[in-house]
């Protein structure tokens, strides 16, 4: 190609060929066309004929020539080594920047830089400083290697954030991305990241959905911190979830998306992962929370849901955190989960978790739901078990809500003082402190069974000595346990034992066959 002569004085005939495509928008590509000497994160010398000092590309995007009549003027590049710092801090950059596949061999700054779209795809930057960056599009790094990290603090993404299949390091403070107080206008994904070190977006306003499908996250030694989420706004749906293998074959997307093949339902997927702590205290989703990854906890690791706000939380971990999920004071609307998604062993945290809605994604029977509840770290939280009731009695159990209620008294039971436990464990066998009618009506045919044993071998004295009534044991031990009903049984006069025995049935008829008259009445209600 011919050199252009207004060229800038001691540019290399490379860095001008760079600067005419630049003029006419075209890609500067210098890949050789063999896949082992164009991996830009592999081993190969990219010599003299494929490298451009970080200064050219400067003077290109802050001060570039004006473009060839009916071009639009771009840096395009494909397969280049930039040596030196590229700095662009505070600077303007209006030209479009597309970069596939290059090195940089110091790191790239861009803080307080404003732009119009940037992609760097396929590139090896050793880091990225942008804090408080603004484009009017997006912010592509999908594919990309930054080994010491990347800092967007308080950048301003007009359209899409996108570090789909990205390979972050930390820096000395186990911080890998740094990005509190940044507003992306639409869709931030981080689609198969890996992540050695902290993912820090704290305070962040994302319009659309906050995707990490697929991944992993593995918190630094000296910070344990793998996923800082606190206080963000998401417009969608925040997606921890696994990413199916087939979904990446075949995409037409270069930027890393994974929107290929529609994935078969039952074929691989691999799952996000999370090795360290997780905080999503006090955000809120707009859409959805859908959580079903692989949480691994350890020591003082905790995945916090504290205080979030969402219409609906599906949580359905395949494999169960290995140490505490707490939900306290969280607020949803539908909870969808499985039985085998939830830690064991004391590990769960529902002090003020209100939900509106039950939607289990697989059988869950009442009987597992109150083990849930009795997972809590706390060892008894009444108001647990009174939100699990109404839920169940919105969507029509009342059965199942009793049996809830029935589940409180008995754990309320153990937290009180000995002679309380006495009094309460009576109340349970006889009358399952009022959820169990019918245990009250076997009680009451067990006392009229005894009742008129006893009396057939004891005949009590006519209540006048002139009288000579008929005497029939059953009825008079009827008439004494029925509170209510008169069987014409008055005429006797029971004295000594008989009399504190009648008494005795009169006390436990009115107890057992009050609480039975209850239990058949809610019973008919519901009919």
């Amino acid at each position: 190609m011919q050199c252009v002569p207004d060229a800038p004085e001691g540019w290399s005939d490379v860095e001008r060929e760079l600067w005419e495509a630049f003029r006419h928008g075209n890609v500067f590509d210098r890949r050789a066309g063999d896949a082992d000497t164009d991996d830009p994160f592999g081993d190969a010398v990219w010599g003299p004929s494929r490298t451009v000092r970080a200064e050219v590309l400067a003077q290109l995007l802050l001060a570039g020539p004006e473009a060839v009549p009916g071009r639009v003027a771009s840096l395009r590049m494909n397969g280049v080594q930039v040596t030196g710092p590229l700095n662009l801090a505070g600077g303007r950059i209006s030209h479009y920047l597309e970069l596939y596949g290059c090195r940089f061999d110091h790191k790239v700054l861009v803080s307080e830089a404003e732009a119009s779209t940037l992609r760097l795809v396929d590139c090896l930057l050793p880091r990225l400083e942008a804090s408080r960056l603004t484009t009017s599009g997006d912010l592509h790094l999908a594919r990309s290697r930054v080994p010491e990290g990347i800092r967007l603090t308080d950048a301003k993404i007009g359209t899409d954030l996108l570090l789909n299949l990205a390979k972050v390091g930390g820096d000395r403070y186990g911080r890998a991305i740094s990005a509190d107080g940044i507003t992306i206008h639409q869709d931030f994904e981080a689609e198969r990241i890996e992540v050695d070190g902290e993912l820090s977006i704290r305070t962040a306003r994302i319009g659309g959905r906050l995707s990490l499908r697929g991944a992993q996250l593995r918190a630094a030694p000296q910070n344990r911190t793998c996923l800082n989420a606190v206080r963000v706004t998401v417009g969608h749906t925040l997606y921890l979830t696994g990413s199916a293998d087939t979904g990446w074959i075949g995409s037409r997307s270069y930027y890393g998306s994974g929107y290929g093949q529609n994935p078969s339902p039952d074929g691989p997927i691999t799952p996000f992962r999370a090795h360290g702590r997780v905080r999503l205290s006090d955000s809120r989703f707009e859409g959805a929370c859908l959580i079903s990854g692989e949480f691994h906890l350890e020591g003082g690791d905790e995945l916090s849901l504290r205080r979030i706000h969402t219409p609906e939380l599906r949580f359905t971990c395949r494999t169960r955190p290995t140490g505490p999920v707490s939900l306290s004071r969280a607020r949803v609307g539908n909870l969808v989960d499985t039985p085998g998604a939830w830690p064991r062993g004391k590990h769960l945290g529902l002090t003020g978790f209100v939900y509106e809605c039950l939607r289990p994604a697989e059988p869950f029977t009442i009987q597992q739901r109150i083990a849930w509840l009795e997972g809590s770290s706390v060892e008894f939280q009444p108001e647990s078990y009174e939100q699990l009731a109404a839920a169940l009695r919105r969507d029509g159990a009342d059965d199942d809500a009793r049996e809830v209620l029935y589940a409180k008294q008995r754990r309320r039971r153990a937290t009180l003082p000995l002679p309380s436990r006495v009094w309460g464990l009576v109340q349970d066998v006889t009358v399952g402190y009022g959820f169990r009618p019918g245990r009250a009506g076997l009680w009451l045919l067990l006392a009229w069974a005894l009742g008129s044993a006893w009396f057939a071998t004891h005949r009590l004295q006519p209540l006048k000595a002139d009288e000579n009534p008929h005497w029939n044991p059953v009825l008079y031990t009827l008439n004494e346990l029925l509170p209510i009903i008169d069987l014409n049984q008055g005429a006797w006069n029971p004295g000594g034992v008989e009399q504190w025995l009648s008494a005795g049935l009169v006390v436990v008829g009115w107890l057992l066959a009050s609480t039975f008259v209850a239990g058949a009445t809610r019973m008919l209600q519901r009919g």
